[in-house]
């Protein structure tokens, strides 16, 4: 019998505590077919059936059960280990730092460097489907981060909001407009992360950056709405930003471990909560 994917285990865990594969796939940032396979193949590894699962409910068997309870301990070993091998590979006088497109921590950065001459900081961009995974398998030490995000096992700490602007095809009817409402938008095809889009009779593709987003806005296959600082970040000349004055603001929190203790993610993190502007 080969070992245990703790891939699979995870997305069994994440299908197990929600009893719904779609809020599952949306939590571990995955497609709902892969993260079916992913369980299929679990089941055909360990030889028994975990779930139960018809149209309108998922429920464990007694050997999801067994799993459920013996997988948690594990998934948490596991990440414990990886932790502290990624810290021990970085040294002791180093601090990683992730940030999202269009957040800019370099005054941040700057002035803990000021203040820690000692310490070598490094930063690294995340998507936004591995800000939560940069964390918590220690890749990074510190992150700027993005809502939507699972708070399970960070400490979140909220830095500043932005709002948001519609991202709109340079020809589209309310590409002149100052400004939009969410009504405005509500008959527009807002493309969203993970989710199929049908882009020709035979071809159906999976978004999952923003440049592939703005691609398809580009030729006509939807919207997107974004963060001031993205659009920023992301201007071309066949797209035009509208705000939409109604919309939810986009919320940025730094992130860290939440059982971590550390003075130097402790330094950093009062720092970054002193500059609203960054």
């Amino acid at each position: 019998m080969t070992d245990l994917d703790l891939v699979k285990v995870r997305g069994f865990v994440a299908v197990a505590e929600e009893l719904h594969f779609r809020r599952a796939a949306e939590a571990l940032h995955i497609a709902q077919p892969a993260l079916s396979r992913q369980i299929q193949a679990l089941e055909q590894q360990l030889g028994t059936k975990l779930l139960e699962r018809d149209r309108r409910s998922v429920s464990l068997t007694p050997a999801g059960r067994q799993l459920l309870d013996d997988a948690v301990p594990l998934l948490a070993a596991a990440d414990a280990t990886r932790r502290r091998v990624q810290r021990a590979a970085r040294g002791t006088n180093a601090l990683v730092v992730g940030f999202r497109t269009g957040i800019i921590p370099t005054a941040a950065v700057r002035a803990f460097s000021a203040a820690h001459p000692d310490v070598t900081v490094e930063v690294q961009r995340l998507e936004w489907d591995d800000q939560e995974q940069a964390v918590l398998s220690g890749r990074v030490d510190v992150a700027y981060v993005r809502r939507p995000i699972d708070p399970r096992g960070l400490k979140l700490i909220p830095l500043y909001e932005e709002r948001r602007l519609a991202a709109l095809r340079s020809d589209h009817p309310l590409a002149t407009r100052q400004t939009l409402t969410e009504a405005d938008l509500a008959g527009e095809r807002h493309l969203r992360y993970l989710e199929p889009l049908k882009t020709s009779s035979a071809r159906t593709t999976v978004l999952r950056s923003v440049e592939e987003k703005l691609e398809y806005v580009a030729t006509g296959h939807g919207i997107i709405v974004l963060p001031l600082s993205a659009t920023k970040h992301y201007t071309r000349p066949d797209i035009v930003y509208v705000s939409v004055t109604d919309a939810e603001p986009d919320e940025v929190l730094l992130a860290h471990e939440a059982s971590r203790r550390s003075r130097r993610i402790a330094d950093f993190a009062a720092i970054a909560a002193a500059d609203g502007s960054l």
